[in-house]
């Protein structure tokens, strides 16, 4: 198990660093057909930084699947109601290949606060 401390650091670069680490790209046996990735354990994630002013312009977006059914929700909003926790799993996420192993690598992930 890898940890990650997020204190003072920038969310891409702490999200870029565990994605890469649940990829397993850094062993020398990488194959991206099969989870080699370690586990990955962020701390201090409430002390994480964006930069600029994306605290007020940064929107996360979800469709429900209806007509007219897109959400969107500011950076601020979604930390008030989920916490930090939840942006750094949204970014990580984004992060992943989009194929049928990107829910099992996320299992690797732990995030506290």
């Amino acid at each position: 198990m890898q940890t990650i401390d997020a204190h003072n650091k920038i969310l891409g670069r702490v999200a870029s660093q565990a994605a890469q680490i649940m990829l397993g790209k850094l062993s020398t046996s990488f194959a991206k057909n099969t989870i080699e990735g370690e586990e990955v354990k962020i701390i201090n994630a409430s002390k994480i930084r964006i930069s600029g002013s994306k605290a007020k312009t940064k929107e996360y977006r979800h469709y429900t699947g209806y007509p007219g059914g897109l959400r969107s929700e500011k950076y601020n909003e979604l930390v008030a109601r989920k916490g930090p926790e939840a942006v750094i799993r949204l970014a990580i996420y984004g992060m992943l290949p989009n194929n049928r192993l990107r829910s099992k690598r996320m299992k690797l992930l732990s995030v506290e606060n």
